[in-house]
């Protein structure tokens, strides 16, 4: 029943102006109408609305500009109401924290993005500023809206901008849960995570430009699929089946983070007794030519066997993530002797290097397990630049002021072993496993340079018995992890049945751990 139906004259005034705004807010939050919302049911999507209800905790969104429009006059779009003018965005809490969002409604003219529309986003990335909250940009979008011309440019400026002036300040997640191309995929690029799902596309320019241009034929699947953006350019950090599941990964990442660089992460509640673990004794094979999971290992250690891998299908000779121990948070690096026998190459150290940064930037500590041969060897490597990137390894362990530490299971072989955080670029607390091995390479490349001149000295049928011989004898002067603890390289050597408590106590006596460096506005890292 109307609420101007009855009452006095003043109560039926205010009753039609209350009705009226229940129309306009009704019409509004429908969004581009039922039939562009069926026909985003029915590609497995949820409109922008339903992705915000399900992300957020219920009742706490409070949204800001539904009543926003656009002020283009060209092309007939004087006369077209497009609402909340194609995004939704607010202020909501995951899990009792607050976050500021935006999501893009392909329901209105695709999500295309327009001068209002994107106003609207950097506003709620100017709060994320303001007031320490994480944001959240969910991209469902065709790209600009070409009818406002530069002024949709203009509009990217702005999210561009406030990424970057975010960025180590609160964490930055970015769900891809359809179209991401041209301009609107840098914004996710900056940020610090992409989930994308199975059903989106991000690209630069789409198959048929590439046709166009270079003559290449391409499917948008192949080009900017998820598997495609994660395991051949590594710009997705996280795939998800669908829109609930990338909701769901969103709500477990968040829940590692802390909402702000001037916080801790979140602990939770843990009570259980510290164990050891005698299967972890065996875990790793002495035969350092074997290969093994490092992942199931991880698990053993971290509460709960909770990991949440990031990555995993990019550069897997290196495994980086987020898990913890008693409640705590920690960033974890570890080499993944099952993939070119964990050895540092271009896309591991990139890898590694942006997740490092991450987790300095936002107060979670480092946990490093090495098993490492060196630096891919090889000319692609070479010129592909692998001093630069792999310097980019030593500049950020070398910069992060957060508890660091470091485990060596079994190989720390040259450049790569201080590239894995070695005590000399300020890791807290090295410790070792009986199984390591720390030198300057493996046994069989150094008994060859240094007993070289006393091999080639004997006779041919000789050498192959004395180098097996010089081979062994190196390899028990430096295959074990005692010469570098007693250099004071290694500040224990433990079973590894021990690491987990080992770890928790470090944990614990590094929380309160402050270091300071030069003033100056930023280091370069060798980018």
């Amino acid at each position: 029943m109307p609420t101007n139906a009855a009452g006095t004259p003043q109560q039926q005034a205010i009753g039609k102006k209350l009705d009226d705004l229940r129309a306009r807010r009704a019409r509004l939050e429908g969004g581009g109408g039922q039939e562009a919302v069926d026909k985003q049911h029915a590609n497995g999507k949820l409109t922008a609305r339903e992705r915000v209800a399900r992300l957020v905790d219920e009742g706490s969104f409070q949204e800001v500009g539904l009543f926003a429009t656009h002020r283009c006059t060209f092309f007939g779009m004087e006369d077209k109401e497009l609402p909340a003018d194609g995004v939704v965005t607010g202020y909501a809490k995951v899990d009792g924290r607050g976050v500021h969002l935006a999501s893009q409604d392909f329901t209105v003219a695709g999500g295309a993005a327009g001068e209002v529309h994107s106003t609207k986003v950097s506003e709620m990335q100017a709060l994320s500023l303001k007031t320490g909250t994480p944001f959240i940009f969910i991209n469902d979008s065709g790209g600009a809206r070409v009818q406002e011309g530069i002024d949709s440019l203009s509009g990217y400026g702005k999210v561009f901008y406030y990424n970057v002036m975010l960025s180590g300040l609160v964490p930055q997640i970015s769900l891809i849960c359809g179209p991401c191309a041209g301009g609107a995929a840098y914004s996710p690029a900056l940020t610090d995570f992409i989930i994308q799902t199975k059903r989106a596309q991000m690209f630069i320019t789409g198959p048929q430009v590439i046709k166009q241009v270079t003559g290449e034929v391409v499917t948008a699947e192949d080009l900017g699929g998820p598997v495609a953006q994660m395991n051949n350019s590594g710009v997705v950090h996280l795939i998800a089946e669908n829109d609930e599941d990338a909701i769901f990964q969103c709500q477990r990442l968040l829940s590692f983070l802390p909402s702000n660089n001037l916080e801790d992460p979140p602990r939770l509640p843990f009570d259980e007794p510290l164990e050891s673990d005698p299967d972890l004794n065996d875990a790793v094979p002495v035969d350092t030519k074997v290969g093994y999971d490092v992942r199931p290992i991880l698990l053993r250690i971290v509460d709960n066997r909770d990991f949440l891998e990031i990555q995993p299908g990019f550069a897997p000779n290196i495994v980086v993530g987020f898990a913890r121990i008693q409640g705590r948070s920690i960033g974890i690096i570890a080499s993944q002797p099952n993939a070119l026998a964990g050895a540092l190459d271009i896309n591991s150290s990139d890898k590694a290097s942006r997740f490092i940064r991450f987790c300095n930037a936002f107060n979670i500590p480092l946990v490093t397990f090495v098993d490492v041969p060196g630096f891919r060897p090889g000319v692609e490597q070479e010129y592909g630049g692998i001093i630069r990137h792999g310097a980019k390894m030593l500049f950020v362990y070398s910069a992060a002021t957060v508890p660091k530490i470091t485990v060596i299971m079994r190989k720390a072989y040259g450049g790569a072993y201080l590239a894995m955080c070695g005590k000399d670029l300020g890791a807290d607390r090295v410790v070792a496993w009986p199984t390591a091995e720390i030198a300057v390479m493996g046994a069989e490349g150094a008994a060859e340079i240094v007993f070289r001149n006393e091999l080639n000295k004997l006779p041919e049928g000789e050498r192959a018995a004395k180098r097996k011989e010089m081979i062994a004898q190196y390899r028990d002067t430096f295959a074990n992890p005692y010469v570098a603890a007693g250099r004071r390289l290694v500040d224990d050597v433990i079973e590894p049945s021990e690491t987990r408590k080992y770890l928790a106590a470090a944990l614990e006596s590094l929380h309160a751990k402050q270091e300071s460096r030069p003033a100056k506005k930023h280091g370069l890292i060798p980018l």
